[in-house]
């Protein structure tokens, strides 16, 4: 009913599976059925009475200033700012083609950060905002000093050459986590609260004091644990922010967040 949806695409090469318990005729339309299938979505649907708090983490931090799309055609970006797209990511980049193999093992790692027309790019200095989709650049145009990438571009939009920070992201995944925890749980609260909050970590998973009931963490499975400093560090630093909560998820190849589909980002949805 709020139109707005998390979760995520399927990593997968090929055709996608799910493996499916059966609901012996408790779930409406299930009957029976139960095994391998092929294709389809699961998910979770909460009722109007559970409170939703979600975010999107940006793992991405931008190479220059935020530019307007002055010109394009399809995925090709042909000028921004009026200035040839291929020159300004060749400036921000800080590499020549002239030296073709530096220039290429430079460009598999830069990629762009797109938003739609009237939405804002930069959160603030140095940082996408949560409209932001990140894209790759999939070719260059000599010819016309263009650049193309994997979405469709039109003049209007505003854009900004980035590539994958970690430090910037965990940062980012850190504020987020704060902001719901503050949200759902602000510093102002109940003594019962406050005490479950305050107690060693074995009391504090099951309390009903608090406020947060558990969360579901979608990633890009283009960070993980080597982008982070090691295995398991992403969710240890949700871990660390929301404390001791009951957390699933999965690595995804391609993020949904409202109305988006993102690139490199973590969708974390707390429900209390």
């Amino acid at each position: 009913s709020t139109g707005c949806l998390s979760g995520a695409l399927a990593a997968s090469r090929n055709a996608a599976v799910q493996f499916a318990i059966g609901g012996n005729g408790n779930i409406k339309g299930q009957g029976h059925a139960g095994g391998v299938f092929r294709g389809g979505m699961s998910g979770v649907a909460f009722g109007e009475g559970v409170r939703i708090v979600s975010r999107v983490t940006q793992g991405c931090q931008p190479l220059g200033r935020e530019r307007e799309v002055t010109s394009a055609e399809g995925n090709v970006l042909l000028t921004l700012d009026g200035e040839p797209a291929l020159d300004v990511l060749l400036e921000e980049a800080a590499i020549s083609l002239e030296r073709p193999q530096a220039a290429m093992s430079t460009l598999r790692s830069t990629l762009v950060g797109l938003t739609a027309p009237g939405d804002d790019l930069m959160a603030r200095a140095g940082t996408f905002g949560t409209d932001v989709e990140v894209r790759h650049i999939i070719g260059l145009d000599p010819g016309r000093r263009g650049v193309a990438v994997a979405s469709k571009v039109e003049p209007g939009m505003r854009m900004a050459f980035c590539n994958r920070n970690s430090q910037a992201a965990r940062a980012d995944l850190t504020r987020i986590c704060a902001e719901i925890r503050e949200e759902l749980e602000p510093q102002e609260m109940s003594l019962a609260v406050a005490s479950a909050l305050a107690a060693p970590e074995a009391q504090v998973a099951p309390s009903p004091e608090r406020r947060i009931a558990g969360a579901i963490y979608v990633s890009c499975a283009g960070r993980g644990g080597p982008h982070f400093g090691g295995p398991s560090a992403e969710l240890q630093i949700v871990r660390r922010a929301l404390g001791d909560v009951p957390l699933v998820g999965f690595f995804a190849g391609g993020e949904i967040a409202r109305h988006h589909v993102y690139g490199y980002t973590g969708v974390l949805t707390v429900f209390g």
